[in-house]
């Protein structure tokens, strides 16, 4: 005797439906789909109280019911979300695993040629340079390169993102030279946009690291330090919750190279800002 198929035994749901989805459902189409953008909105308030516990809390809560609903487009959405949070609390068991398994969703979804899909992998190599291994991150900020340069603007912010981070990378390597190649180009990427103030400072402040590694004189490094305090300086840069992030990683900079006055009235500035969010 024959074994029964699906279309012996199952009413179609519509008429007129191909009878596919509902004779052979897909058991890895998602049963629904976690509220990316409310998500985000949530974590951007946390995160501008300076509440990182409150904000792993919120992304692991959301990973888990991504994965409950086999819902991988917002999981991996997440996952970028945990990279960039596991940098900054220094937590590599968290940030790599949200790599590993962020590089894998985008496997699965094939999208990696995709702008929003390369800007995650910029993410995942980032966290790779932050955690020790900038060999790894220079081999995903290439497949990054090659969707930016083919779909983004010669004067896109994201093509900066792309060489400020690429630049990081070949510095710990001690490859100077296309390090800082890279640092001019991604700060003349942030002068044609406005509004850019605190990334140019944070370029300014990646280049005085780099010209301490290299070995180029006290002079030199704060030069670099003052020009990015200047930019953090300016009127025009707007003082929200980015410029406070980016004001306590310039104390941080500024304390390394011994400018403690300076350090204190960074962190100043970003306590009053994030008590005011």
């Amino acid at each position: 005797m024959a074994a029964l198929d699906a279309f012996d035994y199952k009413e179609p749901a519509c008429a007129l439906c191909g009878g596919k989805e509902f004779y052979y459902p897909d058991p890895d189409a998602p049963e629904g789909h976690i509220p990316v953008e409310q998500v985000f909105g949530k974590l951007d308030s946390l995160l501008a109280k300076e509440d990182n516990a409150g904000a792993k809390r919120l992304l692991v809560y959301w990973v888990a019911e991504a994965q409950a609903l086999r819902d991988k487009r917002g999981e991996l959405s997440v996952q970028s979300e945990v990279m960039g949070l596991a940098r900054k609390t220094g937590d590599r068991e968290w940030g790599m695993a949200a790599v590993e398994r962020g590089l894998a969703l985008i496997d699965e979804l094939g999208v990696g040629g995709l702008v929003s899909a390369a800007t995650i992998l910029l993410n995942a190599a980032t966290t790779c340079k932050a955690f020790g291994d900038p060999r790894r991150a220079l081999a995903l900020y290439a497949r990054v390169e090659a969707v930016y340069e083919a779909e983004l603007p010669e004067n896109d912010l994201q093509r900066a993102g792309l060489y400020n981070n690429k630049a990081t990378a070949l510095t710990e390597l001690g490859r100077f030279d296309e390090a800082q190649r890279l640092y001019e180009r991604a700060y003349a990427v942030l002068e044609q946009n406005p509004h850019t103030e605190p990334d140019r400072a944070v370029t300014k402040l990646n280049l005085a690291d780099l010209l301490a590694a290299a070995g180029k004189g006290e002079q030199a490094v704060e030069a670099k330090l003052m020009e990015a305090l200047a930019l953090l300086d300016d009127p025009a840069a707007r003082r929200d919750g980015y410029y406070a992030f980016v004001c306590r990683k310039a104390a941080q900079a500024f304390g390394y190279y011994g400018f403690f006055r300076i350090r204190k009235e960074l962190d100043e500035r970003a306590d009053r800002l994030y008590a005011g969010a």
